[in-house]
């Protein structure tokens, strides 16, 4: 038996050779896909960052701003009594910022009514039914100078047209011919004032009673009126629902001469129902603590009286009206 030749080794080295070459060839995809998933781990990392920076980033823009700390608060001392009265959350405060807005309210639209009538207070309540169906009581009369929005064909100097001349031209207020007066009776400014319609004019010396409708006279003559003939030019005037003339005693209207132009303080332009009972009612009330009420003989009459409103009513107006009370007669 022979031993291993030279060609024997030669063999054994070759194939030792190709294993070795086998071995390392494997090993070599080991290695680059451990070099793969380190990759792959680096990206994801990476993008879990970016993630949580643009959750921070939109978190912190989406968060609320802080609250308000108390020395925002209006005071004095940093803001001044002006805007602090403005702008106070304080209950007193608001209370009184409420009541003089209130009343500058109430001033303005005392300053535009003023400015519209001419005359002050350009508000009257009527407190009977003299002049119904027309007027009613408790009714509220917006009036204006007798000189402001003339009709055609007024009395020279008056700006005031009476039933005789509305009846001619078609002039009419309040439901009937003429301009409805609201004057003082025998120009006595402390007596109540009186709100009836102008029938016609007369000037001193007319025997007016010869002017007038005999419907609404009781006297066959002059003799028979103390106030004929007419001592003075002026107004025969009369209320809507009474059966005679102011100036006829025995017509049981309104106690008054012949009214004077002098003593008209306005003419009524249009009403407002039922809110002049704030101003009536408060009027009674007050007469009934401080004097007694009278008691009217048998047989009177009373008649449309106009209570003046003045700011204080106007006031009351506004929250619910005011008034000056117009006529008892």
């Amino acid at each position: 038996m022979s031993g291993p030749g030279p060609g024997d080794d030669d063999e054994r080295y070759d194939r030792d050779s190709e294993e070795i070459d086998a071995e390392d060839t494997d090993a070599a995809p080991a290695a680059g896909s451990g070099d793969a998933l380190d990759s792959t781990a680096a990206a994801s990392s990476d993008h879990t960052e970016d993630g949580a920076t643009r959750e921070g980033r939109e978190g912190s823009r989406s968060a609320p701003p802080p609250a308000a700390s108390s020395t925002d608060e209006v005071t004095i001392e940093d803001d001044g009594v002006v805007r602090w009265f403005l702008k106070s959350d304080d209950g007193t405060v608001v209370a009184v910022r409420d009541v003089l807005s209130s009343i500058a309210v109430v001033a303005l639209i005392g300053l535009i009514l003023f400015a519209v009538s001419g005359i002050w207070p350009p508000l009257v309540a009527v407190e009977s039914g003299s002049m119904e169906p027309n007027m009613e009581r408790g009714d509220l009369i917006f009036i204006t100078a007798d000189d402001r929005f003339v009709g055609d064909d007024a009395v020279d100097g008056t700006g005031v047209v009476t039933l005789e001349s509305g009846e001619q031209n078609g002039y009419d207020k309040f439901g009937e011919y003429g301009d409805v007066i609201v004057f003082a009776p025998n120009g006595n400014e402390f007596e109540t004032p009186i709100i009836h319609r102008a029938h016609f004019w007369v000037e001193e010396g007319d025997d007016w009673v010869e002017m007038a409708n005999p419907d609404y006279v009781e006297a066959t003559n002059c003799d028979q009126i103390q106030t004929c003939p007419a001592e003075h030019d002026g107004f025969i005037t009369k209320g809507d629902n009474n059966p005679g003339y102011d100036q006829d005693p025995l017509s049981r209207g309104a106690p008054t001469d012949v009214v004077q132009s002098e003593w008209v303080t306005g003419k009524g332009m249009f009403r407002i129902p039922w809110l002049g009972y704030v101003r009536l009612t408060f009027d009674e009330l007050l007469a009934g603590m401080l004097i007694d009420s009278p008691t009217l003989p048998e047989g009177t009459s009373t008649g449309p009286s106009s209570v003046p409103v003045g700011l204080v009513g106007l006031a009351s107006a506004v929250a619910v009206v005011g008034g000056r009370r117009s006529g008892h007669w």
